[in-house]
């Protein structure tokens, strides 16, 4: 007679922790939600012909962010980083580094929420290559959605 009793205690404990992590997730969503995708206008720089945008997409206490580079070269890895600053002053040390550009493209997950990246001083940044990082081929501001500015030095200090 115990074990029917013991069966039922167990299985109203586990459906009670699926359906408390099912409210956090859907707490997680929902705040989410709230928040709406933003994209960046990235401006060339250096005269590289190379411009785009960035698209930061709410992922709860995270933010995806999608460049789309037009004009970048194929085959040629171009790191890529959130800095804070502008493109007008950037501080040359990253916040947040995003995944290589390649052929025009990257998609990182950042360990922050959209709502933080937009009320920062923040700017998303490209480099020429790694082995020319203090060369900028295209940069934009995050703050209010991003007005890209253009700047013609080689790098910010």
């Amino acid at each position: 007679m115990k074990l029917p009793v013991i069966a039922a205690l167990v299985t109203g404990i586990a459906m009670g922790g699926l359906a408390f992590a099912q409210d956090k997730d859907k707490a997680s969503k929902k705040k989410s939600e709230g928040a709406k995708t933003v994209t960046v206008k990235l401006a060339q720089q250096n005269k590289s012909k190379e411009s785009g945008t960035a698209r930061l997409t709410p992922a709860g206490d995270k933010t995806k962010v999608e460049l789309n580079i037009k004009g970048a070269p194929k085959g040629v890895s171009q790191p890529a980083h959130i800095h804070e600053g502008s493109c007008a002053k950037l501080d040359p040390k990253p916040k947040y580094a995003l995944s290589n550009v390649v052929d025009g493209k990257s998609s990182t997950e950042v360990p922050v929420d959209i709502k933080t990246l937009m009320a920062g001083n923040l700017a998303i940044n490209v480099h020429k290559s790694a082995e020319e990082a203090k060369v900028y081929v295209a940069c934009g501001d995050i703050k209010g959605g991003g007005s890209a500015k253009k700047a013609s030095k080689k790098s910010e200090k």
